[in-house]
């Protein structure tokens, strides 16, 4: 990251008044610790954005800026480097002016070996600009369509020289060239593409490659069934699994490299009637933790919700479905409150993501590693705040309620449609009324929209049918019939840089209720009901899920058929 001297950027925040000179040192002071500079930790945290940042830095520095349109920008120039050199190196020629001379955007224009050796390696003069950090995600998308128009290709000319390997053992056709080419097309295809999550799936005669982008399942490409045991054990290779098991279900890990970025890919292998079925997981290692402002939360929510972990004791819950990214929401909380002062252990299935100077522990039950027996342990380990992945069972739950009640603050996830119903599932899980009523802070419910691709946005007014969904779903769930239904929504119109689909990444949809003193009494009522429960939440301020949704819809971050979609689920 190209930086500015850390009192320099001190002695402009201050005068900005953006920081105090204390808050500042303790920044710095905190980048240290974490190995990161004061302008990461105070983008991370939102004080400043990257524009802003950007802003000082080329004015400290004299060079220009310039912000990249993926569609706009000269795909010539583009294609004088590779996409490796350009993510290697952070770079992107852009355009190529009449002398032959090409601008380059840099994250760092001050680096000038790389200048150097672009010279050297195209024989032209580099004209470097400063492009923000954000800006390079969506230009090397560039790359990925290129890629895109290439996958089926490469995969079909591999496919014809794996099947001449039929005569050969399947772990030793996993090790040749042609099933090496297919599988890393497979990843680094899925990659360019901002899929989550591969899917590959054995049929009767063929075999299926499905990619989840932003939520949706989409088909990729159909491969002959003859490679299958192949593809299959070349990946078992790489999780280090054992090759000759093909009846029982088997997980594992592996690490890939794109150019810069690091890829954690968890495998999933599973038999079924045609053949094993394998799923991968793809989380980027490199990347920075999201802000809640980048997770989609509204200033009030996260005001409610930084307020409910910043005590020293209790439980924060955050529910919803698999998938619903509750995982992240909890390591954006981690990223918080990771401090010199405060010892952190966690313990997940899987780990997710790597966190430095935060003690992460795993599930292993073959090992005899619980949930259960993990919480056990960590009690002994002088934790200030244990962070559970999950609480699934009435021990675990019993453990994590002790621990909060002992002056831990306890950070977990729950398997509930909506905030208020995390109260009758630990209920459910025997405890006691009076002890959720002692421990409980907050619940944050939340789900997983499509946001709508700014490329190719568009408004329109709302239709009578679609006025009438939106009211039918506030019959359902129960909300005031005084709530307005705005009169203009959003969508995309399906661009190149969306893949045509509309949307371009995801965002949160959230329903926080915060545990005051009214909700504690109702939950230690005899008489408690789920419904008194969403009342009473409702009027200490508790905004439902879908009415964040249909704010966001009205705001163009969303469309309101993806709100309606996630909340049916």
């Amino acid at each position: 990251m190209f930086q500015l001297p850390a009192d320099q950027l001190k002695s402009i925040l201050v005068t900005d008044g953006i920081v105090r000179a204390d808050e500042f040192d303790a920044i710095q002071e905190e980048g240290t610790r974490l190995g990161k500079s004061p302008a990461e930790i105070l983008i991370s945290r939102g004080i400043i954005t990257d524009e802003y940042y950007n802003t000082i830095l080329a004015s400290f520095y004299g060079v220009r800026m310039v912000t990249l349109d993926p569609n706009t920008i000269d795909t010539e120039a583009v294609n004088l480097i590779s996409e490796e050199v350009a993510r290697s190196r952070r770079v992107i020629p852009f355009a190529i002016e009449k002398d032959g001379s090409v601008s380059l955007a840099m994250e760092d224009p001050s680096d000038l070996g790389t200048i150097q050796f672009l010279e050297t390696r195209l024989q032209r003069k580099m004209r470097p600009f400063l492009a923000p950090r954000s800006n390079f995600a969506s230009v090397f998308a560039i790359y990925g369509k290129k890629q895109v128009e290439s996958f089926k290709k490469i995969i079909q000319n591999n496919i014809q020289a794996s099947l001449s390997l039929s005569g050969k053992k399947d772990s030793e056709a996993a090790g040749e060239v042609p099933i090496i080419s297919i599988t890393d097309n497979i990843i680094s295809y899925a990659y360019a593409l901002r899929a989550s999550d591969v899917h590959i799936e054995a049929l009767e005669k063929e075999i299926l490659v499905r990619y989840r982008i932003d939520g949706i399942l989409h088909e990729i490409i159909r491969i002959q069934k003859e490679i299958h045991p192949a593809i299959v054990a070349r990946f078992k290779i790489l999780s280090a699994m054992k090759l000759d098991e093909h009846t029982n279900p088997q997980d594992g890990r592996f690490r890939y490299r794109i150019g810069n970025d690091m890829i954690d890919i968890r495998v999933s292998i599973l038999p079924t009637f045609y053949g094993e079925k394998v799923e991968m997981r793809l989380l980027t290692t490199t990347g920075n933790l999201l802000t809640f402002e980048e997770l989609g939360m509204t200033p009030e929510m996260i005001k409610a919700l930084t307020e409910s972990f910043s005590k020293t004791y209790g439980i924060v819950l955050i529910t919803g479905p698999t998938g619903s990214g509750k995982s992240t929401t909890l390591y954006s909380i981690l990223s918080i409150v990771n401090k010199p002062e405060v010892n952190i252990i966690t313990v997940e299935d899987p780990i997710e993501y790597e966190m430095k100077y935060v003690n992460q522990t795993q599930v292993n039950e073959a090992a005899g590693t619980t949930f259960a027996s993990a919480l056990r342990a960590i009690l002994r380990q002088d934790p200030n705040i244990i962070m559970v992945g999950e609480i699934r069972d009435r021990e675990t739950a019993e453990i994590s309620v002790h621990a909060a009640l002992t002056g831990h603050l306890v950070l977990s996830s729950l398997h509930t449609n909506d905030a208020p119903t995390a109260v009758p599932r630990m209920l459910d899980m025997k405890i006691e009324p009076f002890l959720l009523s002692a421990v409980m802070n907050a619940v944050l419910a939340q789900r997983l929209v499509r946001r709508i691709c700014l490329d190719c946005l568009y408004s329109y007014q709302a239709t009578d049918e679609t006025k009438q969904a939106v009211r039918k779903q506030m019959d359902e769930l129960h909300l005031a019939a005084d709530i307005p239904v705005p009169k203009t929504f959003f969508k995309g119109k399906g661009c190149a840089n969306c893949g045509h689909t509309g949307y371009h990444g995801r965002m949160g949809i959230f329903e926080m209720m915060r545990v005051t003193e009214k909700v504690r009494q109702l939950i230690v009522d005899p008489k408690f009901t789920l419904g008194q429960l969403r009342t009473v939440a409702r009027t200490e301020g508790m905004k439902s899920m879908f009415e964040d949704g249909l704010d966001k819809a009205a705001r163009g971050n969303t469309t309101i058929e993806e709100v309606l979609r996630v909340i049916r689920e």
